[in-house]
């Protein structure tokens, strides 16, 4: 979708971190954590996410929680090609 301004949107990303993950602490500290790995990967414009956190975000390392959510969004976006 072409905005009025000539430039395509942003993509949209919802974050949902349940009780499974843990505690409020738990919870809050996996959705810093999405958040901040989102930035480093790679979204379409003009598409919408949503990140169900896991227990295992709170624990696993950046740097492989990035690449999972990296690996994620490339094997979602070859599943919408199909």
């Amino acid at each position: 979708m072409i905005h009025a301004d000539g430039e395509r949107g942003v993509p949209q990303v919802g974050i949902v971190a349940s009780r499974r993950v843990g505690g409020a602490v738990s919870r809050n500290r996996a959705k810093r954590r999405l958040r901040e790995a989102l930035m480093r990967v790679e979204l379409k414009p003009d598409t919408a996410y949503v990140v169900v956190a896991s227990p295992d975000v709170v624990t696993m390392g950046f740097d492989d929680l990035v690449s999972e959510l990296g690996m994620a969004i490339t094997a979602s976006g070859e599943e919408e090609n199909r």
